[in-house]
């Protein structure tokens, strides 16, 4: 019973960060719907389905929307609702049927969750894009990566999960402690361009106060210094090196045997490069896991380079259970943990094949709509 159990979700099938927000809120303990295209069952992308860790967690229903049966049966859901979630460019929604208008007549106290790069409004707002590009206009993308090397995208963690799927979760769980009290839903309109500058603050605090270079790799944090950065060891691995804290640091220095004539030169960055040098050849010097376990329960904040195969292995996470394996799939397990509602994956990724409609029931449909639902192949 995770602590958003009871509550309701409708989610409009999506790519990237629409599914995630799903699963959050699924792992929170919302029984969550996804309204699916409908799909031939021999689509080659059903093949991968049960591996699809996002989807995790869910109910699922093939509907075709622009059908009246399907747009029927659609609303009914909407109208049971405590969250709708969509991913769709602005104004697909209100073409289908869907808008927020239509939704709110129907259930005024439903909280419309829309997940957009560039948002609901603002001229690029009906342009395609990635998260690679709604991080290059928040200034977050120019900063990372090397100096000589140009900006490293990282993943799509920061636009599409970051600022995205997490702040649309905040976004809708805010909105729901709000209709407690009014019993009005709302908009959440979330923007990945958005949470990406969000996700800057700190950084353009620090280059308001003159701390951050505006440059690659010439700050404390994009691995400019030489104490916050990657080394790589003797077998060819990699370490991570972040003792920032100058008590930190100096452990860092004494376990590689370096000796420093004024410790205070640490955050001096004519400094840096010289003393980088200095701790790459000392890391050179051992292996990744003989460096470990040098550092291993000191304060030096060096920790190894973990691969995802190698990941869910750690014994730190094995302990904490960071990973899970659910049907033979191994997967990032859910997260903040709770002290009286525990979050937990309530079934693997949702199938076509898999899916049933006795859920159904509990949305308000009747066991006649239902095996007429079954009979004419929308579930």
């Amino acid at each position: 019973m995770g602590p958003l159990h009871g509550i309701k979700v409708v989610e409009f099938a999506g790519l990237g960060p629409v599914p995630f927000t799903g699963m959050l809120l699924s792992d929170l303990g919302a029984e969550v719907v996804q309204i699916n295209r409908q799909t031939s069952t021999t689509d080659s992308n059903l093949f991968a389905a049960n591996k699809n860790i996002p989807n995790r967690g869910r109910q699922l229903i093939a509907l075709d929307i622009r059908a009246p049966e399907g747009r029927d049966t659609a609303l009914r859901l909407v109208d049971q609702a405590d969250v709708l979630i969509e991913g769709f460019r602005p104004g697909v929604m209100e073409r289908l049927g869907f808008g927020p208008e239509v939704c709110h007549a129907r259930n005024s106290r439903l909280i419309y969750g829309r997940m957009t790069g560039w948002g609901q409004t603002g001229p690029l707002a009906q342009t395609a894009g990635h998260d690679i590009n709604y991080l290059a206009i928040s200034g977050a993308l120019h900063a990372i990566g090397r100096a000589e090397g140009g900006p490293t995208p990282p993943l799509n963690l920061i636009a599409d999960y970051g600022g995205g799927a997490m702040l649309l979760a905040v976004g809708i769980l805010a909105a729901l402690v709000e209709a407690k009290n009014s019993g009005q839903g709302q908009v959440v309109d979330a923007a990945m361009t958005d949470g990406s500058a969000l996700l800057m603050a700190a950084i353009y605090s620090l280059k308001a106060m003159g701390q951050w270079r505006d440059e690659r790799e010439s700050n404390f944090l994009d691995g400019g210094a030489h104490f916050y950065d990657t080394y790589q060891c003797a077998d060819g691995k990699w370490l991570a090196v972040g003792p920032i804290e100058p008590h930190f640091y100096q452990l860092l220095l004494e376990g590689c045997g370096i000796e420093d004539p004024d410790p205070r030169q640490q955050w001096r960055a004519k400094s840096w490069p010289g003393m980088k040098e200095r701790l790459r050849a000392a890391f050179r010097t051992k292996t990744r896991d003989q460096w470990c376990a040098k550092f291993e329960h000191t304060d030096a904040c060096v920790t190894p380079v973990l691969s995802l195969e190698e990941a869910p292995n750690h014994p730190h996470n094995q302990d904490r259970q960071t990973f899970v394996e659910v049907d033979g799939l191994v997967q990032p397990a859910p997260a903040p943990r709770f002290s009286r509602t525990p979050a937990e994956i309530q079934s693997t990724p949702a199938t076509p094949v898999k899916a049933d409609g006795k859920w159904l029931a509990d949305w308000g449909f009747s066991t006649e709509a239902i095996d007429g639902l079954k009979a004419s192949g929308a579930i």
